[in-house]
């Protein structure tokens, strides 16, 4: 489910709460809602408010984190790929076949992944992909170094390439959100208990009604940055490609 739907979803519960206080409000007994029983309500909605505040913030920071450390590791991918292509570089003209296909490997991923315009794990592990790496690394196989210097090279290169795949492998598997859809559920049912304690004791004019639709609005907004975050490589706030692909334009050179 997309991000603006569950906030869709998320805000019409929260509203839809506040104003099912109100109607509750017309139809309690009024030593329901007397002086001390406002005190008890008001008390455990306080706590609930509180409860809900503290994991409001801790999925927000957990979502925050997903995405910079994602963002780190596209950047990283992209600086390992001009890496592996400044060592084969250095280590003599016998590898300008392998720099040449190291940069169809890379222009064909990104082709592949973001090319129809939205991010698609699926496809960094596509046969094509796979070939090309598999050629790539038949090339550096097949490098004789000469001396010290070649063979220091190549190990350089190597070490270079399995950072590749494992960072390729944490792409694939960083595919889903990393907040489980339960701290979500419970968070959306405090909020909503919290907006029928509000509903419960609130007058019904426009003015508080227009207050309640604001607040339920900024709260199905928090639920969408978590959201949008947690998914860093789709949506709006996604990752953008241009780090691999300013590496792609520094390949070869």
């Amino acid at each position: 489910m997309s991000p603006m739907a569950i906030s869709l979803i998320v805000f019409l519960c929260v509203f839809g709460g506040a104003m099912l206080g109100m109607s509750l409000r017309a139809v309690l007994p009024e030593h329901h809602l007397n002086a001390d029983s406002r005190d008890v309500i008001k008390a455990g909605i306080g706590l609930v408010a509180t409860m809900a505040a503290l994991v409001l913030a801790l999925l927000i920071a957990s979502a925050k984190s997903s995405h910079d450390t994602q963002s780190t590791e596209i950047v990283q991918l992209s600086a390992d790929f001009i890496q592996l292509d400044r060592v084969l570089a250095h280590y003599g003209p016998e590898t300008r076949d392998a720099r040449a296909q190291l940069r169809i490997v890379l222009a064909r991923g990104i082709g592949q992944t973001w090319g129809s315009g939205s991010y698609q794990s699926a496809k960094l592990d596509s046969a094509e992909i796979k070939a090309s790496a598999d050629r790539f690394l038949e090339k550096i196989e097949q490098l004789a170094p000469a001396n010290d210097l070649q063979r220091s090279l190549r190990d350089q290169a190597m070490q270079i390439m399995a950072d590749l795949a494992r960072m390729r492998s944490l792409l694939l598997e960083q595919t889903g959100g990393s907040i489980p859809i339960p701290f979500l559920i419970v968070l959306v049912f405090w909020l909503v208990i919290i907006f029928v304690g509000f509903g419960l004791f609130a007058p019904a004019n426009p003015t508080v009604i227009s207050v309640l639709l604001v607040c339920a609005l900024s709260a199905a907004g928090a639920i969408f940055l978590i959201v949008e975050l947690d998914r860093p490589l789709e949506g709006l706030i996604q990752i953008t490609d241009a780090p691999l692909r300013n590496a792609l334009a520094h390949l070869g050179q």
